[in-house]
């Protein structure tokens, strides 16, 4: 396992990229987005995406309705 920071918390995951990460916290399949380090990165790339130890991530929920 490492540590990354996410939204400002320091979480502990054993995942290794961002799919992992996302299935990890339970995050739903749609109106969710990520950035690691100020970077966005979009879904189609999350199983690309490695993470790393003390990565800034910071994940985006979309509200509801409207």
């Amino acid at each position: 396992a490492m540590v990354v920071i996410i939204n400002n918390k320091n979480t502990e995951t054993t995942a290794s990229n961002l799919q992992e990460l996302s299935v990890e916290l339970n995050l739903p399949e749609k109106g969710v987005a990520i950035a690691i380090n100020n970077q966005m990165v979009p879904r189609a790339e999350w199983s690309n995406t490695a993470i790393q130890e003390m990565n800034d991530i910071i994940i985006i929920k979309a509200a509801c309705g409207g």
